[in-house]
């Protein structure tokens, strides 16, 4: 990956707003990140969250999202982690438009994959982190904090699948007391989600 990392501190007039909004005290003192800081101001963010055990239906759905996604130029942004949602990122660096991704670890010593090359060198690939150096490994905790970060930066919310007890549905119960637009694919396995007041996507185009 290349050298330059930039720091953004908490007070800096380039740190989001949105973190200060919605994580309050719990926004972080830094944040780092390696490539294009523009993607941050991308307007109509989505991020993109699914939990690592989902239905067969829900996987098909979610990458017809992502290609939609794809073909429509749609800003992304997330911890690309569980299974689907590395999916999920490769359909998209196959197109053209921003995507920021944030891992759950520091990314002073992160080595840049040779997929995500590309769209580094293009400049539609931005990766942060709200964690230092000193976290050199994903952590159940830190994948914890990330996810809340991600859903601050992003303007949109797709929470694919949350499994019953799962540490994806009590995310989303969070969230969606911060009144964002969240939404999931009206299936019965999302029961839960839609009864917690997440919004069903209607034929895969979102509102």
């Amino acid at each position: 990956m290349p050298d330059l990392l930039e720091r953004i501190s908490r007070d800096a007039v380039n740190y989001p707003e949105a973190l200060h909004r919605y994580l309050q005290a719990d926004a972080p003192e830094n944040i780092w990140a390696r490539g294009n800081l523009g993607l941050l101001e991308s307007e109509g963010l989505w991020a993109l969250f699914c939990s690592s055990k989902c239905p067969g239906a829900v996987i098909l759905e979610t990458h017809e999202l992502a290609q939609r996604f794809k073909d429509a130029g749609m800003p992304t942004i997330g911890g690309y982690h569980s299974p689907v949602e590395q999916e999920c990122l490769r359909v998209l660096l196959r197109g053209s438009q921003p995507i920021i991704l944030c891992p759950a670890r520091g990314i002073e010593r992160m080595r840049l994959k040779s997929e995500w090359r590309q769209a580094f060198v293009d400049e539609r690939l931005l990766i942060v982190s709200m964690f230092g150096s000193n976290h050199r490994r994903t952590t159940l905790g830190l994948a914890r904090r990330r996810n809340l970060f991600v859903a601050a930066l992003a303007d949109k919310i797709c929470i694919a699948h949350a499994s019953a007890g799962s540490q994806t549905l009590a995310f989303a119960r969070q969230v969606l007391a911060w009144d964002k637009p969240v939404f999931t694919f009206d299936v019965a396995a999302n029961g839960l989600l839609l009864e917690f007041g997440a919004e069903p996507f209607r034929a895969l185009y979102p509102a």
